[in-house]
C-alpha cells in the first residue's frame, strides 16, 4: 500500500499525467462522467414503466426525472451504463492504496465529477483528496501535489442546481409543447434563450423597410497630381445625404463649378493596443471567424490539445496571466522579434463584466513550441491561433499615423480620414491588419485642388445581421447569458432539434422555432427573459462563493415556475398556451376533395388535408403537399434586390405585418402571415414561377425503376421519393443543396456468416450509412456494423466511392478492431474500435482526402 491512485476523466490526460508522477502514482481515467441523474433512457428503462402503474402524475414525474423538488429535491442517481467495469477497477485499485487524488477538472463541473467519483467508489473518506491544475506540464503538477486541497461543496452544490433547474424545465415543459404545438419540440432554461434572440432577429429582419439614400464621393487631384478620394459630408454645417437620383444629379451640377480648397490638415500618432489572450468566449469566436470552425469543433479540438499538454485549461473566463508565463513569453520576444517590441512593462488586461473563474487565460504551455507535428491539421491551426494571441498580447501597441484632411468649396464640407502605419507592433504576431505605407500627398492649407471625378453612391439602409456561430456567442456572453463553456453544447441543440437553419454561415430561425418562443414569451416569461436568465447564472455564482443556499435558490424558482406551468395547462380561452392549429384555405385536396390546411411541424410548413381530423381513424386522408420557403431558393442578385425592396414585401389583410412567401408548384405560390397559426391571414397567387425554381422541381428519374421522382419532406429533412409504390425508392437532399447518388445496391459478402443464424451478410445503406443485414431479412433480423478489415479484404466488391472507407485503419493504437460509424449530426460516416462492446474514445475521420485519427 505504498502507491497513490490519481483519477483523471480522459485517458489522453491520464497518459500525459503519469509521464510526470513516476511510478510512486497509479493514473486511471474515468472516461468522463460515472454517474447522473436516473431518467426514462437509462438501464432502469423498464422497471421505472413497472413502477408507474399506480402512481398519480406528480409522482411518474419524479421518478423520470430522477429529482423531487416536492422533498427538499431528493436525488436519485445511478451508475451511466457502459461505466461498471471503471468503477470496479477504481474500487479494487482504491482498496491497496493509501491514498486517491481526484484530478478533475478545475471548473464546476470537474468538481462535481470529482464528488461522483468519491460516492461511487467509497470507503474511508480521508483516503480523498482534491488537486487541481491550470496546465498539464511537469512544474504545474508538482505544484498542484503540493498543495491538495478537499472537494469544494458549494462549488458541486452550484452545478447540482443547475443541473436540476435543467432537468426541470425539459421533463415539465415538454409534454405540454407536445401537446399544445408539435411533437418534438423542447425547451430549455438557457437554449430557448439563444433560440429567442435568434427568432427575434429574424422577426426584425422580416418587418424591415429599406430606405435608400445617396452620398457623393470626389476624386480630386494635388499639385503634384496625385489622387486623393474625398467624402462630401456636410452642407450648410449639416449633415449631407440625398433622398434620390434627381438630388444627386442636381448637386453634381453644382459641384462641378466649384474651386476646392484646403482647410485643415491634422496629422495624429495613435497606439492600437494589443487584443486580450484568449478565454473561451474570445477563442470560439476567433477560431470560427479566422478559421471557419464551429463551437462544437473548437471545443473538441481544444480539449484534446489541453489534454496533451500543449495549452491550459480551455474553461476560463479570466484573462489573467500568470508571472512565470508573461517572463517566459517576454524572452521569447525579445529573443524572436527585438527589444523594439517588447513594452517596457507587461500588459495587464481586466476581467470581463461576468467573468466567474480565477483562473489563467488560455496560453500554450511552452512558448517555445511554436508548431506541434503529432495532431490533426485542424488541431494545429487552432494551437498556432492561440499561441499567436498570447504572443501578441505581450507585445508593444501598433502605432499608425492618422491624417484627416478638410476641404470646402462653397457651402460643402469634404473629409478624408487616412491611416499610416508606422510601426507594426503586435501585428507582427498576429496579422490583423493590413499594412498600408504610401506617401500621402503634402496638403498645405489653403492649397486649391482640382476635381477628377464626381463618385455618386446609391446606400440602402440595411436590417440587422443575422446571426452566425461566433456573433451568436458574443451576444450570448454580453448578456450573460450561459456560460461560455456551455455554448457549444446550446448551439449544437437547436440545430439539431430544427428551430434554426444554417445557410452560408448564418442562422434562420424556422417557423417552428418562432412559433416556440412565442408561446414560452407569453405564458413562461421569465424562462426566456434575458435579464432572469443573466441573474440566475449570477445566482449559481453565489452558491459556489457560499453567499446563498443553493435548495433556496431551487425553491424559489420552482414555485415560479410552477405557478406559469399551471397556467399554460389551461385552455387559450382560460390563458393557457395557444394551441399550433390548421388554417384552413381553398386549396382542395387531390384524394378526398376536402379543404386543405396551413400546418407547421418540427419538419416546416406544410399543407394537410382537413379531414385527417375530421374524418374517423379508418377513414382519415393523410395527404399533405410540401411547401418550399423562398429562402431555402438559390436567387440572382436582381432578384434578392427586388425582393428586399418595399413594393416586393406583401403584408397581411387582416393584421398588416409581413407575408412569408412559399412555393406549392410551377404554378402556384402562397402567402402566409408571419404571425400564423395566431393569424389566419394567407394569400394565394397563381402564375408561371418555373425562373425561381432550385433543383427542388426537377423531374429527375428513379435509378431502379425509371419512373418519375416527386419531391418531399420528413422527418429526415428534403428527399426525392419514386412514384411506383413497389419501388419506394428515395434520394436525398444533401445540405449544400446537392441531390445523393443514388442508393446503395446490397451487395452479396457470402463469405461473412451471420452468427445469430445460418445465413450470410450482404451491405446494405440506410439513412444511418452502410451496414450488413442478413441476405433472408426480414426472417433473420440479424444487423451489425462492418468491421473496416472486411471492407479492405473484399475492396473489390465495393463501389468506388466506399474505397475510402476500406483504406481506413483496421486498428486502434490498443489493437482493437475498428467498424464503420455513422455521424447523425454531419452525416458523414467515420471509423471508431470497440471493446467487450462498449466504444474506446478511440475514433478516425476522414478530412483532405486522409484519415486522421481522435483519442479521447
Amino acid at each position: 500500500m505504498c502507491k497513490s491512485l490519481v483519477i483523471v476523466e480522459s485517458p489522453i490526460k491520464a497518459k500525459t499525467i503519469s509521464k510526470y508522477l513516476g511510478n510512486k502514482y497509479i493514473v486511471k481515467s474515468s472516461v468522463g462522467h460515472v454517474r447522473d441523474l436516473i431518467s426514462n433512457k437509462s438501464k432502469n428503462k423498464t422497471n421505472l414503466k413497472r413502477s408507474n402503474l399506480g402512481c398519480n402524475e406528480k409522482e411518474t414525474l419524479v421518478q423520470q426525472m430522477g429529482i423531487n423538488p416536492y422533498k427538499n429535491w431528493k436525488a436519485e442517481y445511478h451508475i451511466l451504463p457502459g461505466k461498471e467495469k471503471i468503477i470496479s477497477e477504481l474500487k479494487d485499485i482504491a482498496n491497496t492504496v493509501h491514498y486517491i487524488y481526484l484530478a478533475t477538472d478545475l471548473d464546476r463541473e470537474g468538481e462535481a465529477i470529482a464528488w461522483h467519483l468519491k460516492e461511487v467508489i467509497g470507503g474511508n473518506s480521508s483516503k480523498f483528496r482534491r488537486v487541481v491544475f491550470n496546465e498539464i506540464t511537469k512544474k504545474s503538477i508538482e505544484k498542484a501535489f503540493k498543495n491538495i486541497g478537499k472537494i469544494n461543496m458549494n462549488r458541486v452544490y452550484a452545478q447540482q442546481a443547475r443541473r436540476f433547474m435543467d432537468r426541470i424545465v425539459g421533463y415539465m415543459i415538454s409534454p405540454l409543447l407536445w401537446k399544445k404545438i408539435s411533437r418534438g419540440l423542447s425547451a430549455g432554461r438557457v437554449q430557448s434563450v439563444a433560440v429567442r434572440l435568434i427568432a427575434e432577429r429574424e422577426y426584425e429582419i422580416k418587418n424591415f423597410i429599406e430606405d435608400e439614400y445617396w452620398k457623393i464621393n470626389l476624386s480630386l487631384l494635388s499639385r503634384e497630381n496625385k489622387k486623393i478620394i474625398m467624402d462630401v459630408t456636410h452642407y450648410k454645417n449639416k449633415t449631407f445625404l440625398l433622398k434620390n437620383k434627381k438630388e444627386v444629379n442636381s448637386t453634381i451640377e453644382r459641384i462641378k463649378n466649384l474651386s476646392f480648397f484646403v482647410t485643415d490638415r491634422r496629422d495624429k500618432i495613435l497606439k492600437k493596443k494589443p487584443p486580450a489572450p484568449l478565454i473561451t468566449s474570445t477563442l470560439q469566436q476567433a477560431s470560427n471567424l479566422d478559421l471557419g470552425f464551429s463551437v462544437k469543433k473548437t471545443m473538441f479540438l481544444a480539449q484534446k490539445l489541453y489534454e496533451q499538454g500543449y495549452i491550459t485549461y480551455i474553461r476560463t473566463d479570466s484573462c489573467f496571466l500568470s508571472d512565470y508565463a508573461i517572463k517566459k513569453v517576454r524572452i521569447y520576444i525579445e529573443n524572436r522579434y527585438g527589444s523594439d517590441y517588447l513594452p517596457e512593462n507587461p500588459n495587464i488586461y481586466s476581467n470581463q463584466k461576468y467573468s466567474q473563474e480565477a483562473h489563467e487565460a488560455i496560453r500554450p504551455s511552452d512558448v517555445q513550441i511554436t508548431n506541434i507535428n503529432n495532431c490533426d491539421v485542424d488541431a494545429i491551426k487552432l494551437y498556432k491561433l492561440i499561441w499567436n494571441y498570447f504572443v501578441a498580447s505581450q507585445m508593444k501597441s501598433e502605432k499608425y499615423k492618422s491624417i484627416k484632411t478638410t476641404v470646402m468649396a462653397d457651402a460643402f464640407k469634404l473629409q478624408s480620414n487616412t491611416k499610416i502605419i508606422l510601426f507594426s507592433g503586435w501585428t507582427k504576431a498576429l496579422k490583423k491588419s493590413k499594412n498600408i505605407n504610401f506617401e500621402f500627398p503634402i496638403l498645405d492649407i489653403g492649397s486649391v485642388l482640382l476635381l477628377d471625378e464626381v463618385l455618386p453612391n446609391q446606400i440602402f439602409t440595411k436590417p440587422p445581421p443575422r446571426f452566425s456561430e461566433s456573433s451568436l456567442v458574443r451576444e450570448l456572453e454580453k448578456r450573460g447569458i450561459g456560460r461560455p463553456s456551455t455554448y457549444a453544447a446550446i448551439i449544437t441543440k437547436i440545430k439539431e432539434k430544427g428551430y434554426l437553419k444554417v445557410k452560408k454561415n448564418k442562422f434562420y430561425a424556422t417557423k417552428i422555432g418562432e412559433i416556440l418562443i412565442t408561446r414560452l414569451k407569453k405564458n413562461f416569461s421569465d424562462l426566456v427573459d434575458y435579464h432572469f436568465t443573466a441573474r440566475m447564472e449570477k445566482s449559481l455564482d453565489q452558491i459556489s462563493e457560499k453567499l446563498i443556499n443553493w435548495k433556496n435558490l431551487l425553491n424559489s424558482f420552482f414555485d415560479n415556475f410552477s405557478q406559469q406551468l399551471e397556467r399554460a395547462k389551461k385552455d387559450p380561452e382560460e390563458g393557457g398556451m395557444e394551441l399550433n392549429i390548421t388554417i384552413p384555405t381553398e386549396i382542395t385536396c387531390s384524394i378526398c376533395n376536402k379543404n386543405m390546411g396551413i400546418k407547421t411541424a418540427i419538419t416546416g410548413v406544410f399543407l394537410s388535408c382537413l379531414g385527417y381530423n375530421s374524418e374517423p381513424h379508418e377513414k382519415r386522408c393523410k395527404n399533405t403537399i410540401n411547401l418550399i420557403s423562398l429562402n431555402d431558393l438559390s436567387k440572382t442578385k436582381e432578384e434578392e434586390k427586388k425582393e428586399k425592396s418595399l413594393n416586393s414585401k406583401t403584408r397581411c389583410k387582416i393584421c398588416n405585418m409581413v407575408m412569408d412567401a412559399y412555393l406549392i408548384n410551377e404554378n402556384f405560390k402562397i402567402y402566409i402571415c408571419i404571425n400564423n397559426p395566431s393569424c389566419s391571414g394567407y394569400n394565394l397567387k397563381k402564375g408561371e414561377f418555373e425562373k425561381n425554381l432550385n433543383h427542388s422541381f426537377k423531374k429527375i428519374r428513379c435509378d431502379k425503376c425509371k419512373n418519375d421522382m416527386l419531391f418531399k419532406t420528413g422527418r429526415f429533412g428534403k428527399f426525392f421519393m419514386c412514384i411506383n409504390n413497389e419501388c419506394k425508392n428515395t434520394r436525398k437532399i444533401l445540405p449544400n443543396g446537392e441531390i445523393s447518388e443514388p442508393k446503395l445496391e446490397p451487395i452479396p459478402f457470402p463469405d461473412i456468416l451471420c452468427k445469430q443464424s445460418d445465413t450470410w451478410f450482404v451491405l446494405r445503406e440506410g439513412i444511418s450509412g452502410i451496414f450488413f443485414a442478413a441476405n433472408n431479412f426480414p426472417k433473420s433480423r440479424e444487423t451489425r456494423s462492418p468491421f473496416v478489415e472486411e471492407l479492405a479484404k473484399f475492396k473489390h466488391l465495393l463501389p468506388k466511392k466506399l474505397h475510402y472507407l476500406a483504406s481506413g485503419p483496421q486498428k486502434d493504437n490498443k489493437g482493437n478492431k475498428t467498424i464503420v460509424c455513422f455521424n447523425k449530426l454531419d452525416k458523414k460516416q467515420y471509423i471508431a474500435s470497440k471493446k467487450e462492446g462498449k466504444f474506446t474514445g478511440w475514433s478516425a475521420f476522414f478530412i483532405d482526402k486522409k484519415w486522421c485519427v481522435f483519442n479521447k
